[in-house]
């Protein structure tokens, strides 16, 4: 077991302040980072991938967040990599109780705003979301 926790140690630096980070630390760092997130997206579905809500854009920006941190060594590793999954977990549950109650999932969501209808510009609705006809 001592040996194991020296060649964690070894390869990534774990005690080491950022700036004492060597080069092939952050690549290891990186490798094992990359290679929880593909497995936390596959395991956590692939809905926040897609069309894109609000939720799934602060999870993304989250998880890019955190992972640095663990990579370039500003936060714990493997405290950054249980976060990233833990955050995950959370946008799963989320998305299955919004799947299942209106409510919820207009409280997380919110609702879509029709901009154009039955082919014309709804004004109202783009002053209420500031939008310009160059950004429609």
């Amino acid at each position: 077991m001592q040996a194991m926790v020296e060649l964690a140690e070894t390869l990534l630096g774990l005690s080491a302040k950022a700036d004492d980070l060597i080069l092939a630390q952050v690549a290891v760092r990186a490798f094992l980072v990359y290679g929880a997130l593909i497995v936390f997206v596959r395991v956590g579905k692939k809905r926040f991938l897609s069309q894109a809500t609000p939720l799934d854009a602060i999870l993304l920006i989250l998880i890019g967040s955190i992972a640095s941190r663990g990579v370039s060594g500003t936060a714990p590793f493997f405290t950054s990599i249980l976060a990233c999954g833990w955050l995950i977990a959370l946008h799963s549950v989320f998305s299955f109780i919004s799947c299942r109650s209106d409510r919820f999932s207009h409280w997380i969501k919110g609702n879509p705003t029709i901009l154009v209808k039955d082919g014309r510009i709804d004004r109202e609705a783009m002053l209420n979301t500031h939008m310009s006809e160059g950004d429609l």
